[in-house]
């Protein structure tokens, strides 16, 4: 028998016992839901293609297996507008164009994407498909995808899955619970709770979207990305997108980033995790817990390897501190740190304040072109017209340089360079025009336990008005004496509430009382005298101003008793050119 005349018989044997199955009844197809369009198809609608047989050792049938349908078995593969089904068992849904198979299935699309599975179920109506049981996708660019139970549309080309399952694109693997994949598009909607995981970070959130192509996530949930080296160093945020390539983070909604122990937040964010740069935008914030302090401001910059950071738009910092807080404000505020010199181990923190620089602290206020804070060692340095008021004191230079006590809070003392200056009131309660002084080339400020100015130490042309009161011995009341004028090469003065005691006058000393009457107006002050009451900070919140642009203050001129002196002088010197005889001209 030839090889011809034997494939006409077994064909002849496989048309005869199709038409001898067809006979019997099987019983009815019981689809999935998945199956079922949710679309009223079209009228006049060409027929759907069938699903084709292809290959197979051996097609059967049994009463007693499949609901009684036709099943192939034995490399059965069919093929349905592109696409081949393999798998060990076929069954023929004939009048439904609808197959099952199982064992070692393999759909192959012709986008080139592949599905395996243990089972699968495919209706050629609507070219959909479920598969079962250790599914596997994988896309025509490497991407696999693995779940137990998976659903899939060709006519839509994508595929979906909520039995849990995870997605290896070769650089991160993605678990979730539900996700569908878009094909065409190469994005991946996962929904609840949602991780991918690389070499270096963690992404943690609730529905999310991942581009294949772009490697990009859209995040639309509360969502965490996180420094597997340093778990503190990690994004939080409810909206944005992330890079999984380049690290880089593009955050929308209640973000925060983690860093280096502090916390940057704004309303638009930027983070870079590679180069460690972050910007952010709107309502900014910088907090740094360790140095219970931390900066506001419209735009603010970070530089995670440098440790330091910027901000402006109406920037100003708070230090909170156990007993008294310090605030800052300027143009532009920095802050980083660095090694300590004598201890690398350790780390000093530095602030900043750039151009129109302010401070407020309770017992002390100032006002500089700008401001340098040494955080950890508590030493200030104010540059460029500075001036500084404490309690009714005001203190002026070419540079001040205040030291603060870390344990206590307080400041110890204030160091003036150049043309250093301290005027204080002599009586605060009252408006007379009254000023203690005193001025030189340098000046040492030392404060007492009252957190008051005490002393002051001035070296190189030194000078000094105070005045003098002695306490009448009848009416126990002070009474004023005079105005002492002091010239000296060193000045040692104490302050006191309403007067200046000049302890010390060395080298070329100089000093003379006058009484009031005695004393003219123009030498009760220095020529360079500055009493600033416009720019004057009362209170924290004059910090957030250029200048609070206080009315400035009215003192009253007590000139009664050297008025009166100079009259009695005149009038003398009248009287005497009146007793002198007056020459007649002939």
């Amino acid at each position: 028998m030839t090889n011809a005349s034997l494939r006409l018989i077994i064909g002849l044997f496989i048309c005869f016992s199709s038409f001898i199955f067809a006979q019997d009844n099987p019983k009815p197809l019981q689809k999935d839901p998945y199956f079922t369009p949710k679309t009223v198809p079209q009228k006049n609608a060409p027929p759907a293609e069938k699903v084709k047989h292809i290959h197979s050792d051996e097609l059967r049938k049994d009463p007693a297996k499949y609901d009684g349908n036709n099943y192939f078995t034995g490399n059965v593969q069919f093929e349905h507008q592109g696409s081949l089904l393999n798998a060990d068992l076929v069954i023929v849904y004939e009048g439904q164009n609808f197959v099952k198979a199982i064992g070692n299935v393999k759909l192959q699309n012709a986008d080139g994407s592949v599905i395996t599975a243990d089972e699968m179920e495919y209706d050629g109506n609507t070219q959909r498909g479920i598969a079962r049981k250790n599914v596997v996708l994988t896309d025509p660019k490497g991407t696999i995808i693995k779940t137990e139970t998976m659903y899939y549309d060709r006519v839509s080309n994508q595929a979906y899955y909520n039995t849990g399952g995870t997605i290896n694109d070769g650089k991160s693997i993605t678990y979730s619970k539900s996700a569908t994949y878009f094909l065409t598009t190469r994005t991946i909607d996962l929904s609840g709770r949602v991780k991918i995981e690389d070499a270096q970070y963690t992404l943690e959130g609730e529905n999310v979207v991942q581009n294949q192509n772009t490697n990009i996530v859209d995040i639309n949930g509360p969502t965490t990305i996180t420094n597997k080296k340093n778990p503190k160093n990690r994004i939080v945020t409810d909206k944005g997108n992330y890079n999984t390539n380049t690290k880089e983070a593009f955050l929308y909604k209640n973000s925060r980033v983690y860093y280096n122990d502090k916390i940057l937040t704004g309303d638009e964010m930027y983070y870079n995790q590679i180069t460690g740069f972050g910007k952010a935008t709107g309502n900014v914030t910088l907090d740094d817990p360790n140095e219970r302090r931390w900066i506001k401001g419209g735009y603010g910059e970070i530089y995670e390897k440098k440790d330091s950071a910027m901000m402006t738009k109406n920037p100003y910092a708070v230090k909170a501190l156990e007993k008294d807080s310090m605030y800052f404000a300027a143009e532009k505020i920095l802050s980083f740190q660095k090694p300590d010199s004598a201890n690398a181990t350790v780390k000093k923190s530095f602030l900043r304040a750039f151009r129109k620089g302010r401070f407020y602290k309770s017992n002390a206020q100032g006002r500089a072109d700008s401001i340098a804070f040494n955080e950890t060692d508590g030493v200030l340095h104010m540059y460029r017209e500075p001036i500084l008021w404490s309690n009714g004191k005001q203190v002026t230079g070419d540079k001040v340089e205040a030291y603060f006590n870390t344990e206590k809070e307080n400041i110890d003392s204030l160091k003036v360079i150049g043309n250093a200056f301290a005027i204080s009131k002599v009586d605060s309660l009252n408006m007379k025009d009254e000023f203690n002084q005193v001025k030189g080339r340098l000046m040492s400020v030392y404060y007492g336990p009252d957190n008051n100015i005490r002393e002051a130490k001035v070296i190189g042309n030194a000078q000094a008005i105070s005045y003098s009161d002695d306490e009448n011995k009848d009416t126990k009341q002070k009474e004023r004496i005079g105005i002492t004028l002091s010239s000296c090469g060193i000045i040692d003065a104490i302050f006191e509430e309403k007067a200046l005691y000049i302890i010390e006058c060395n080298i070329g000393a100089a000093s003379d009382t006058y009484p009031m009457s005695m004393i003219e107006p123009t030498r009760r002050k220095f020529s360079d005298f500055n009493w600033n009451t416009k720019d004057r900070i009362l209170k924290w919140q004059d910090i957030l101003v250029d200048s609070p642009n206080y009315p400035e203050v009215k003192y009253e001129s007590d000139t009664g008793l050297y008025d009166s002196a100079q009259k009695v002088i005149e009038d003398e010197k009248a009287k005497e050119e009146a007793k002198k005889p007056k020459r007649v001209k002939r």
